[in-house]
């Protein structure tokens, strides 16, 4: 199974208008961006398949958050870096082979998305904005659907996002609106077909976009 986007190649930069921020001013490092789903595509599907699941995660976020954001210091690229879930979304129809841009979220939305628009019939998951914005009153809520990144704008190390298509062997996984991306992976389990992933990067640190 091969996935692509018109929007960015593998391993190269993602968008800025799809990413929740984008670069602002000295004062401002940060500001909120288009936010909108890039586009995927997909094919070579193999015979059997019943619907598709797509994950996006952040595989360099901060293990320890004392100098995120912060002004006059840097996150050290050496910093030992775990996952950030961007998107979940299941029970994809069999007979989809495309995503296009802003189909799936278009825009910040604040406390998050409660009904994300998506294939007819797709159930999506919770992302880790969730947490990222539990203490914050104006921000806080369950986060659902696609929401794109936001790396530390101080970051010294560039991020990376694997978006993941599965294909799989069930037309649906009996999930709730609101999943994990650990009851995600539970339910799958057994049922995956093919895999296919695709690879985009994201920095706000200035230095590091030049």
């Amino acid at each position: 199974m091969r996935i692509h986007s018109d929007d960015f190649r593998d391993m190269q930069p993602i968008p800025d208008d799809c990413a929740f921020g984008r670069p602002g001013s000295a004062d401002t490092p940060c500001v909120p961006s288009a936010n909108r789903n890039p586009h995927l595509a997909w094919d070579q599907v193999p015979e059997g398949t019943r619907s598709f699941a797509i994950t996006c995660i952040d595989s360099d976020v901060p293990t320890r958050g004392d100098d995120v954001n912060q002004p006059g210091r840097r996150v050290p690229a050496s910093l030992p870096r775990t996952d950030f879930v961007h998107w979940l979304i299941a029970d994809i129809p069999a007979d989809c082979r495309e995503l296009a841009r802003a189909s799936c979220g278009d825009g910040v939305v604040a406390h998050g998305k409660r009904t994300p628009p998506g294939p007819a019939g797709a159930c999506q998951g919770l992302n880790d904005y969730t947490g990222w914005f539990a203490g914050d009153a104006t921000m806080a809520g369950d986060y659902l659907g696609y929401d794109g990144p936001c790396p530390p704008w101080n970051d010294e190390r560039v991020h990376h996002y694997h978006f993941r298509i599965h294909a799989l062997d069930v037309a649906g996984l009996g999930l709730r609106s609101g999943y994990s991306l650990a009851q995600l992976r539970e339910a799958m389990a057994g049922h995956v077909l093919a895999e296919a992933e695709l690879t985009g990067t994201y920095t706000l640190s200035v230095a590091l976009r030049r």
